[in-house]
């Protein structure tokens, strides 16, 4: 969906990283990266809030469920954090 129906320019960049729902499938917490770390974070959850009911409605046609999630979004700083290290030990091996 990503990739081929949401043209918001805003969401350009951003990969699913994790999606939390809660045992009676009423709430999910959708956590995404950015291809230019979080400075576009901010950017990114408005790009999702405008989409938020075409969102929820592809998701509960595709998966045929009897409630479709509330949608939360949260930026998962993980994936900014492990290339950040990975950096670092790339220097303190070419220093040794």
């Amino acid at each position: 969906m990503l990739l081929r129906d949401l043209k918001d320019p805003r969401l350009r960049g951003v990969t699913i990283t994790w999606i939390k729902v809660t045992d009676d499938l009423r709430h999910a917490r959708v956590f995404f990266s950015h291809l230019e770390g979080s400075r576009h974070a901010a950017a990114v959850i408005a790009g999702f809030e405008s989409a938020r009911g075409f969102i929820r409605r592809e998701i509960g046609r595709s998966l045929g469920l009897r409630y479709t999630p509330e949608l939360a979004y949260e930026f998962d700083p993980a994936p900014e954090r492990a290339a950040r290290i990975d950096t670092l030990l790339r220097e303190d091996r070419s220093r040794s």
